[in-house]
């Protein structure tokens, strides 16, 4: 078992070809594997906004699979920071939000 202090939280936000190929659903799937919580959801502006909660080094290792993405996707930025948990942000596992 992980030990809380291990637990760390990052907001991702990438731009490229991110919507429109699966990148959501591809986001659940990795994570999940991975036993992280949080959401993904498409932005207005054509990015994809990642919310990744976890044991550090499953964290890193996803961050790690998003900039390259499911086959059909092209991510040209991540931006990534740290970011404060919400109760509700992270409970119940890892989900697709509707776009924000």
């Amino acid at each position: 078992m992980t030990a809380l202090s291990d637990e760390t939280t990052r907001r991702l936000r990438l731009t490229g070809r991110v919507q429109g190929v699966w990148f959501r659903g591809w986001t659940v799937k990795a994570a999940r594997s991975l036993g992280l919580r949080g959401w993904v959801r498409n932005r207005h502006d054509g990015s994809v906004e990642i919310l990744l909660c976890g044991p550090a080094d499953s964290v890193e290792e996803m961050i790690a699979a998003a900039r390259i993405g499911p086959p059909a996707a092209r991510v040209d930025t991540v931006q990534c920071e740290a970011a404060g948990i919400v109760d509700d942000d992270v409970t119940g596992g890892f989900s697709q939000r509707p776009n924000a």
